[in-house]
This record gives C-alpha cells, structure tokens and sequence, in this order.
C-alpha cells in the first residue's frame, strides 16, 4: 500500500451469533471482525468469526509478519474467531492483542485461556507458536502502537463494558463505536469526541427503531441514532455495523436504502467490503 494510506476491510459485519445460510450471503454472516491497513501496519478490530478467514488470507502475503487485534470487549461474538486465527499458530509472527477494562479483576490472556479451557475448547493456547503479547489498557487512555498510529479510546454503553476506538494515521480518521446503546437521549462528550470529522465512523446499527422499544437495555443501537451522532460530530461517511442475525439480506436492503436516503452516502457494512480512506 502507499505510505499513509488506510484501507478498511469488513471480515465479519454481524452481531450476536454467527448467521451463515442462503439469505445473508450478500451482506455476510461472521461476526465482527475489520482489517484496517495503515500503510504496511496491520491492525485489526474485533475477533469474531470473521478473524478466520482473514488469517488465512494474511499467511499468504510473505511480508506480513505482526498484527495487532484491538478488542472491543470479550462478548463470545467478538472474541470467538481467536483459537482459529492461523498467525498464531505461525513462529514467524508477532501478535498483540489488546482490551480495555478487564483489570484488575482479569486480563486479556485470562480471558483467552478461559474460551480455550476444557470443556469450552480442546488444547490450551500454548500450543501457539507466534511471540504473542497481551495488552491491558483502560478506556480513556491513548494508546501508540506505532509511531505514526494513534488510538483514542472512550468507554461505551453495554452490558460488561465496551470500548470505542478513534485511529488516526496520516491525516485520517477511523471510528469504531460498537456494541452501544449510543447514550439515547443525550449528547455524549466521549462519543462525538471519538467520532469528530472521522473519514468513516463504524457504529452499531444492530436494530430498527421500532425493534429496540422491546430491546431498551441489551446496549444496542440503531441506523437512525448512528446517522444523528454522524450529523452531530460532522463524520464524513457513516457505517452501519453489527447487524441481527434475524435481518436477512431483503431486509438489510430495505435498511440500506432508507439510510442512503437519509444520508447520503451511508454504508451498511457486507462482508468482503473495502473503503479506502
């Protein structure tokens, strides 16, 4: 890639659980995962069922030899993929996986051996091979995993806490705000802070409306309030992320085009999907 630039790749658009089948092959069925390149640097959101299939794809470029995995919070949806992601299991890589307020209670390397502990999973993650790092941080801090990358980090509204990510890199923006409820009813400082003139703001869109009256405290949000905060925090090009395992693929076409007309310029995230920033 050209020095500076970003690239954003969707490895897994959904939520919940895994929803693989003949009515989400358009928009995807792994759960959230997203590769953004900055310049040769990998750094990766999310390890759900998504990761799999990225790794895979990643041990065929020779050049490739550390990535970075930025946890947004360890519900089984966005940790899943991590026994499967094929680096690890490769000498020749540095891994480091970060996540935000497990200590002091707990760590990142704790909560990875527990999802990798009989009876939940077969061996035990020494039998990785890459030079793994595990990286604890709380949210708030600003974290530097290269000189020229830049991560803000702000607290979000879900069960178990979650973490919202803002990547700067040379002269971009990239935010990541999910799983959130978004705070209804009130501006939040951290959130229109993370998600100020972002090239591209990822944000959970994972209900409509009229189906989060029943769903008030899951800490899930919807397309409408994403493009609110987009309007508010003057994001360029909104995307909405972590979509129900019950929306088919006819009826995210209709969430699409309702927020394309809202907004336009509006994304909702397929697998597969690339934006260059």
């Amino acid at each position: 890639m050209v020095q500076n630039a970003m690239r954003v790749r969707f490895w897994g658009v959904r939520g919940t659980i895994a929803s693989p089948g003949p009515s989400t092959i358009r928009y995807g069925g792994n759960t959230a995962c997203i590769e953004v390149r900055c310049g040769d640097r990998v750094i990766i959101f999310d390890a759900g069922t998504g990761l799999r299939p990225l790794g895979i794809e990643l041990l065929k470029e020779k050049t490739i030899r550390k990535v970075d995995i930025f946890i947004t919070h360890c519900h089984l949806d966005h940790v899943g993929g991590l026994p499967f992601f094929e680096p690890l299991f490769s000498a020749d890589y540095v891994v480091r996986i970060w996540a935000a307020n497990l200590m002091p209670a707990s760590s990142i390397e704790q909560v990875t051996r527990r999802l990798m502990s009989s009876p939940l999973f077969p061996v035990q993650i020494e039998i990785f091979k890459a030079a793994i790092e595990f990286r604890d941080f709380q949210s708030g801090d600003i974290l530097r995993p290269y000189d020229d990358v830049v991560l803000r980090t702000c607290p979000l509204d879900h069960p178990d806490g979650t973490n919202g990510y803002r990547l700067e890199y040379g002269g971009h923006v990239f935010a990541l705000l999910s799983d959130t409820a978004g705070f209804p009813g009130k501006r939040d400082a951290d959130l229109l802070s993370l998600a100020h003139r972002a090239d591209l703001m990822v944000y959970d869109a994972t209900f409509t409306e009229e189906e989060i009256i029943s769903r008030a405290n899951w800490g899930h949000s919807t397309w409408v309030r994403a493009l609110r905060l987009a309007d508010q925090s003057g994001v360029k090009r909104a995307c909405l992320f972590h979509h129900d395992p019950s929306h088919d693929d006819d009826f995210m076409d209709v969430i699409a085009a309702e927020a394309t007309k809202a907004r336009a310029g509006t994304v909702t995230a397929r697998e597969g999907q690339i934006i260059d920033l």
